[in-house]
């Protein structure tokens, strides 16, 4: 089953894709996540629609993101694009051994989820704008601790999904040894269409389904990929996302990006002016065989406001008003 999230009268909707043309509605206020969370209970919802549900035409539907996700854990799971990327900061490098020993995670933003349609702004202090091709599994059930064979049954399903990334502002923070904040923050679009797991079935294909992957820039093709290239499969990552906690219904779960997937990459692997970085009017797309596609254009954003630190002269002054007060009221009656 199809399914998508659009803009109507009473609401944001949910509404079954019958074909390349037609959408039916669910009843207004439905949840994705609540959904998936029962079996069959999505499908029963989706059966429903298709006999007494509102039908319009798909290409007049003001399309939302599919879900709004409690929690984004976003994985690294492509080798090449790990070997490419890499290089941007030293061109001796390889893939890391730890990139084989754990599938490793930066938890995102989930605030920051958009559609597939929708404006992405420049994020403040950003000089260096990027996207990233990925799909990301959408959890379905509750899990904790699970095996890899039981995490299977816990994915609903699958959307497209790109990661717009600061470059520039997460290379300055990440030198800090954390993960990347404000430069994974700003805007993260969701593909047109949430697919569920049974729908993909026939492309079955090693860790993964045998689905090509691309993205477009104003229409030139500057990256492609197979979704099958993950050397990590998203069962792997749900088990690994449940370990010593729990994972719930509506929890995303990114592939990390694929190979020739984002800039990054490529200007690790030809340099750094193999393509200039995102500016406000460039036009996004990414595709992916079976899951439709985002398709956004990159707007000016908000200005960059100083923050400045508590330095250490600032802490002195603020330790001897400390004093002062307290020898103040030790000496008032």
């Amino acid at each position: 089953m199809k399914v998508v999230r659009h803009h109507t009268s009473a609401g944001p909707t949910l509404a079954v894709q019958l074909d390349e043309e037609t959408i039916a509605d669910l009843p207004a206020g439905l949840d994705l996540a609540a959904l998936v969370a029962t079996d069959g209970l999505l499908h029963d919802a989706g059966d429903q629609a298709r006999r007494t549900g509102k039908r319009r035409p798909l290409a007049g539907a003001k399309l939302m993101a599919p879900l709004d996700p409690p929690t984004f854990r976003d994985f690294s799971t492509f080798p090449e694009h790990t070997a490419g990327s890499v290089k941007l900061l030293d061109p001796t490098a390889g893939i890391p051994a730890e990139f084989y020993e754990i599938p490793t995670f930066y938890f995102s933003n989930p605030y920051a989820i958009t559609g597939p349609h929708d404006d992405i702004p420049v994020p403040p202090g950003c000089e260096l704008f990027d996207y990233e091709l990925e799909v990301a599994a959408v959890v379905g059930r509750t899990g904790h601790d699970l095996t890899v064979a039981e995490a299977e049954d816990h994915i609903a399903g699958y959307v497209i999904l790109n990661d717009f990334s600061a470059r520039d502002v997460q290379f300055h923070e990440m030198r800090l040894r954390l993960g990347p904040a404000k430069g994974k923050d700003t805007a993260t679009a969701l593909g047109s269409v949430f697919v569920t797991a049974d729908e993909l079935q026939p492309h079955r294909s090693g860790s993964s389904f045998d689905l090509q992957m691309q993205v477009r820039v104003n229409g030139e093709l500057l990256g492609s990929d197979r979704l099958d290239h993950m050397a990590w499969s998203f069962p792997a990552l749900a088990a690994y996302a449940s370990r010593g906690t729990v994972i719930r219904p509506g929890d995303l779960l990114g592939s990390g990006t694929c190979q020739s997937g984002c800039l990054a990459e490529l200007w690790g692997r030809h340099g750094r002016g193999h393509h200039p970085p995102l500016q406000p009017g460039d036009i996004v797309t990414t595709t992916v065989e079976g899951l439709g596609e985002t398709r956004n254009r990159i707007v000016a954003g908000a200005k960059s406001h100083p923050i400045h630190p508590w330095t250490q002269e600032q802490s002195l002054s603020r330790d001897a008003l400390t004093r002062s007060l307290a020898v103040t009221e030790a000496v008032l009656p």
